[in-house]
């Protein structure tokens, strides 16, 4: 079927496909429903409520769907991907999942680079869809990896962490910030206290946090990063812009050095969690939801338990949101094996009890 054109007026060769492409594209997001946002009972807490915007429920189970959608349509309506153009993206996993969906819906080949300890599960996922996988020693070799094996293959580098903050429409336009506000609506407390979320690239902070301003709502917008990342050091010291040492065991969030779309200005706080610390709360909200989270979603739930602390011990009063970023299952090999964590000499138990105190008695501490 030839591509659609309304006007009847000629088109350039070069646009007809991109039309096409952008019609697809935006032909599968009318055929998706919202992600749902979900109550986490703290009975302790009864003027605090706590929820979750579950991700997971996006035709490739991440938050980063979403994002890969606007990189692709951001760069389709750029110019910058023609018909048989090869994509590269720099990824940890789950932004390579979602591009190897969309790239397959475009018959575009599909190449990721990520480092070598990615999950297993991300790997399939990301091959299930066509796509081709490259393997570096760390994270921080895919800054030069990812461009050079584009210009080898002479495709484009999506570089989701240089244009994921301008990709995404932050006025609305469905975005999460919009999306997240319209499900409060008829909340008790309908306009959050605060929202967390993590900072992998920082679109996501940077469309919530320039959302609120746009919109005037008196949310404050906190990052919860991992101990390892450089973004709460750059947050605390705009002079830090890189980190050295090992990574985080958390896939998707944090990063060694700073990246464009990191937007400081816009997060009002940002609060650094330990790998322990995540994986225990990875572990206690998965049974209290009675299904497998994400490690990211576990250092989300730390802060959130932080801040629903302090709400209760100053006598306030409001909810919390924050994301289930992705489905568990990708991390059953890793952050859900008890003999993984004890080859990496991380310890849960500590961690793991406080966040079972906090739930059953509101406090942290």
């Amino acid at each position: 079927m030839p591509p659609a054109n309304p006007s009847n007026c000629p088109l350039p060769t070069n646009r007809e496909w991109a039309n096409w492409a952008v019609g697809r594209i935006e032909a599968d997001y009318n055929r998706s429903a919202d992600s749902h946002l979900i109550p986490v009972p703290v009975p302790a807490l009864p003027n605090i409520a706590l929820y979750l915007k579950d991700e997971s429920s996006h035709p490739t189970g991440s938050l980063k769907h979403r994002l890969a959608r606007s990189l692709f349509l951001y760069a389709l309506c750029n110019g910058w991907i023609d018909k048989g153009t090869p994509v590269i993206e720099a990824s940890s996993g789950s932004t390579a999942v979602s591009e190897a969906y969309f790239a397959r819906m475009l018959g575009l080949d599909f190449h990721a680079v990520m480092p070598k300890s990615t999950a297993l599960a991300k790997i399939e996922a990301i091959e299930f869809y066509g796509g081709h996988c490259h393997f570096v020693d760390c994270a921080a070799d895919t800054y030069d990896a990812a461009p050079a094996l584009a210009a080898e293959l002479g495709g484009h580098y999506m570089d989701q962490f240089t244009y994921a903050e301008r990709a995404t429409d932050w006025r609305g336009n469905n975005n999460i910030a919009e999306s997240i506000f319209a499900q409060m609506a008829r909340e008790p407390c309908p306009v959050p206290r605060w929202i967390v979320c993590g900072a992998g690239t920082g679109g996501t902070s940077a469309t919530i946090g320039r959302y609120v301003r746009y919109n005037r709502h008196a949310t404050q917008v906190c990052v919860a990063d991992p101990q390892a990342s450089v973004f709460h050091r750059h947050w605390a010291d705009r002079a830090v812009l890189r980190v050295e040492g090992p990574s985080s065991l958390i896939e998707g969030i944090g990063r060694p050095r700073m990246e464009a779309s990191f937007l400081p200005e816009v997060v009002d706080r940002v609060e650094a969690v330990s790998d322990a610390q995540s994986i225990a709360a990875t572990r206690v909200i998965s049974r209290l939801l009675g299904r497998r989270v994400g490690g990211s979603t576990g250092t989300n739930m730390w802060v959130c338990a932080m801040l629903a602390d302090e709400m209760a011990r100053r006598g306030e009063c409001g909810s919390i949101v924050s994301i289930l970023c992705d489905e568990g299952t990708r991390y059953a090999d890793t952050l859900f094996d008890d003999d993984w964590l004890a080859d990496r000499g991380v310890a849960i138990a500590e961690p793991q009890d406080r966040l079972e105190q906090f739930l059953a008695s509101g406090s942290l501490s």
